[in-house]
């Protein structure tokens, strides 16, 4: 698609109706929106009758003590057995569940539910053996291979809540989650292939666990079979999962446990820079994410679904397993990038494997477009039948590059807004039913009650701004922030009472659809991902040569938002009063390994100064208006006046910046 018609295509402001024959055979009709404003408990109901119970619920909403909701209460059932007994039950075993790519070439499997339900069976009795009890808390520290989603699986079988540690982290990132938590077993890997190259896992797992000591047991994949090196293996506390695993029993009776029972702990980033672990309870979450995955991608029986995301991020808790798996969906599963071993590799998967459904990332989508169109027109893409955007709101430009160069102009865009926090898809058009707006998520779906409000907690009105929130419970919605219900309520119920704001701005337009704004804290966005600058910041200053640091979120092309820090140096890491040489590429390493590659500064500029008020705190707005080189804005309120134009002096005179 020629650049002149992008710009055609952004100017109509265009809207893009339902092909009418997807309309006509769509999973979920309009009268939905009606039926769930009527009694949204009742419609949350009838969508947890796709499941399957043990015990029915007594009560389906528990609103009594908010902001503490409980769903389906008083019935039992087992996320597992939703996910893969009863699709074999019910003559579906034979039914691939995962298209598993690995990175290096001729690197795949394929495994149908017969065979992913012996798999867990098999897990879950070794887990048992290794004195895992309901209740423990287990963490996964894997990359992109079958065997986390069967750890997964195995944990809650047994009623275990699961803790997923994304691979990309590091070792203190990890410590820090298996310590808040109190994870007793970890299950991790030698390590995963990452852009042609083994990069391994297992010492993370060992340097994290020095300051673990009540972590008993390890259980290790194989995957690359790199050298583990000396002190690589704890006998005793290291178990090998093809020891434990591969010898265990087929034979396991999972057991029904309350709707409310814990699922899993999943940590985000918070504003106070400590990680809050995120608690997601079985049957609400369940039904939520299963739902809008049939929903939102009018999922069929013979549909192909493709979540480009990790595991260890939510996105691929609720669309890569537990929503696609309680649908008896078959997905594909990617190890790698998108650019190895060449830049065609997402589209030839899709070729390959005949896929319908696509969910990314817009970050990536904007690495595609420039990279250039005539990369995915040298593939059959006309399978895909609904393609989706996930992690932040897409730009209206990517959104139409996305629609009509990799969906060949005639594919829907689900465009879904939703969070960690939400555990399911909030706001998304409905493919069959509600038009594609570039650049809008459009409205929250039936069953979800967003409304975007002012100061006061007011409605705003059409062509308004303000802050996006929810003002009834849903099923998938988190139920507190682990082992701190008082951080729970103070984050997300404080703002507005009655009201659950998690922080992000948005606006109406004329038409009543929603555009999401970004974060309105200090909690960044890079590729979807959150991160806090507080953490970040914590880390710069760990190093011996910096004083001071300060870290905003700088609106970027590629990724949402990039980050940016601002530090000051100690008299130590300056020769003549200039910082030595190599220290911006030491100090972003240094983030690097403290939290995670995802969270390496774009750019680090060391100043002299930070812009502070007079009560000592930090104006990052007037260092976010540098990082994006505008007009700086008031500075009346600064202790010096005169310290912005000392850090603009010192940009222009060559402060280090990568």
């Amino acid at each position: 698609m020629s650049q002149e018609t992008l710009s055609n295509l952004l100017h109509e402001n265009r809207r893009f109706e339902p092909p009418a024959d997807l309309a006509a055979n769509a999973n979920v009709k309009a009268d939905a929106y009606d039926e769930a404003e009527r009694d949204y408990v009742a419609f949350w109901e009838k969508a947890a009758e796709r499941l399957t119970w043990e015990t029915k619920w007594d009560r389906a909403l528990d609103w009594d003590d908010p902001p503490f909701a409980k769903w389906y209460v008083g019935g039992t059932l087992n996320a597992a057995y939703n996910c893969v007994d009863r699709h074999v039950e019910n003559g579906n075993g034979d039914r691939v569940a995962y298209h598993w790519i690995g990175e290096p070439e001729g690197d795949s499997r394929d495994i149908t539910y017969a065979e992913l339900k012996d798999i867990v069976c098999q897990a879950a009795n070794a887990l048992t053996d290794l004195g895992v009890k309901k209740g423990d808390r287990v963490a996964i520290y894997m990359p992109m291979i079958p065997e986390t989603v069967v750890a997964m699986l195995a944990c809650a079988r047994l009623g275990a809540p699961h803790t997923v540690v994304f691979g990309g982290f590091s070792s203190t990132a990890l410590r820090d989650r298996v310590q808040d938590c109190d994870a007793r077993i970890v299950i991790t890997a030698d390590g995963g292939y990452r852009r042609g190259a083994p990069a391994a896992l297992k010492p993370a797992v060992d340097e994290a666990l020095e300051s673990c000591p009540d972590v008993r047991n390890v259980l290790v994949v194989r995957r690359t079979g790199q050298d583990l090196g000396e002190g690589g293996w704890t006998d005793v506390r290291d178990v090998w999962w093809h020891d434990a695993v591969d010898g265990a029993s087929k034979d396991h009776t999972p057991e029904a446990f309350d709707s409310e029972h814990p699922l899993y702990v999943m940590y985000t980033s918070g504003t106070t820079g400590k990680p809050k672990g995120i608690l997601h309870t079985t049957a609400g979450y369940l039904v939520g994410c299963a739902w809008t995955h049939w929903a939102v991608f009018d999922l069929k029986d013979d549909d192909v679904f493709w979540t480009a995301a990790d595991i260890g991020w939510v996105t691929g808790h609720s669309y890569i397993v537990y929503g696609p798996l309680a649908n008896g969906t078959t997905s594909v599963m990617y190890e790698g990038t998108p650019d190895t071993p060449h830049k065609g590799r997402w589209w030839e998967i899709i070729q390959d494997y005949k896929i319908t459904l696509l969910y990314c990332a817009p970050t990536v989508i904007r690495t595609f477009m420039k990279w250039g169109a005539d990369i995915p027109q040298k593939f059959d893409l006309s399978t895909l039948r609904i393609i989706g955007s996930v992690g932040e709101p897409i730009n209206p430009e990517a959104y139409i590059w996305y629609r009509e160069t990799i969906g060949g102009g005639r594919t829907p865009v689900v465009d879904t807004w939703w969070q960690t926090e939400t555990g399911m898809h909030m706001i998304s058009p409905l493919p069959g039913v509600t038009a594609g707006k570039p650049g809008s998520a459009m409205k929250a779906l039936p069953g979800v009650s967003a409304v975007v409000v002012d100061d006061e907690g007011n409605a705003v009105k059409p062509g308004s701004g303000g802050y996006l929130v929810i003002t009834e419970p849903w099923p998938a919605m988190l139920r507190t922030i682990w082992g701190d219900d008082e951080r729970y309520r103070e984050t997300y119920w404080s703002r507005f009472e009655g009201m659950y704001f998690a922080g992000d701005g948005a606006k109406l337009d004329e038409d009543g659809d929603i555009w999401l704004l970004g974060r309105v804290d200090d909690v960044m966005n890079v590729s979807g991902h959150r991160l806090s600058t507080t953490e970040i910041e914590s880390a710069l200053v760990s190093h011996p040569s910096v004083a001071e640091a300060a870290v905003v979120g700088a609106n970027d092309a590629d990724t949402g938002q990039a980050v940016n820090a601002f530090v000051i140096l100690r008299e130590s890491a300056l020769t003549d009063g200039e910082p030595e040489e190599g220290i911006v590429d030491e100090l972003r390493n240094h983030v690097s390994k403290e939290i995670g590659p995802i969270a390496k500064p774009k750019a680090i500029l060391v100043v002299a100064e930070l812009p502070k008020t007079r009560s000592g705190k930090i104006m990052r707005r007037l260092l976010r208006d540098i990082a994006e080189k505008r007009e700086v804005g008031d500075v009346t309120t600064l202790a010096d006046s005169t310290v912005m134009d000392k850090i603009k002096e010192g940009i222009a005179a060559g402060s280090d910046e990568d």
